[in-house]
């Protein structure tokens, strides 16, 4: 997929250890993401791979210069086709092995033009850019965070996390809550809670910090 990518594009892939020019968006979070790195040089590290795990063997790579981007997935048929392209295959797995080398791309792949949903710059974002969520108070890097009525929010506090705190692991960990919508914050300079007033939280949430009292409920 990744060399079908810079011969649609006009890329020379895989790229250069400095370049960043390709981006890949891949939609699986399988093996098949660590092959298209390899065919690329696109990796996580170096923010030219992202994953958004459809749970499919697809991949969307994307000319950061042109704004060009091309989708790829393999035809659901190029299992059954593979043996002809392998004959002398002793087995299914080998038949594929061999048959994926030999054929043309229009049997094995599917390609597609598109555009993305999201900005190529938004997706970029900007070197060295930085704000804290004024929430959990922890730093939000490449632009990433959510101003909700004039405040700052990380994804996770904004509804969008992928986990609930169940308790802190050590004793410096702010401990948060998550509140009902109808809950007002007016404890929160008395309990020293570092939190927005609930009528404006998107989840509606606290942040105990260290040193409030341990008998202390929402």
């Amino acid at each position: 997929m990744g060399l079908l990518a810079g011969k649609l594009l006009g890329l020379d892939l895989p790229q250069t250890p400095s370049g960043k020019r390709l981006l890949t968006i891949v939609e699986t979070d399988g093996c098949a993401a660590d092959g298209v790195s390899v065919a690329t040089n696109c990796w996580v590290g170096r923010r030219t791979l992202r994953v958004v795990d459809f749970g499919k063997v697809a991949a969307t790579f994307v000319d950061t210069q042109t704004g060009n981007a091309v989708r790829i997935v393999p035809r659901r048929e190029s299992r059954g086709l593979a043996r002809n392209y392998a004959p002398d295959a002793r087995n299914k797995w080998e038949a594929q092995l061999l048959g994926y080398q030999r054929m043309p791309d229009d049997e094995l792949l599917l390609t597609n033009y598109v555009t993305l949903s999201t900005p190529l710059e938004r997706i970029l974002s900007r070197p060295g850019v930085r704000a804290v969520c004024e929430v959990c108070g922890e730093e939000i890097l490449n632009e990433r965070e959510v101003v909700h009525e004039g405040t700052t929010l990380c994804l996770g506090c904004a509804g969008q996390s992928y986990y609930r705190v169940s308790g802190p692991a050590n004793a410096q960990s702010p401990l948060i809550y998550l509140l009902p919508t109808n809950w007002v914050c007016s404890l929160t300079t008395r309990y020293q809670v570092a939190a927005m007033s609930c009528r404006r939280c998107q989840p509606r949430q606290i942040t105990v910090m260290p040193g409030s009292p341990s008998d202390w409920r929402p």
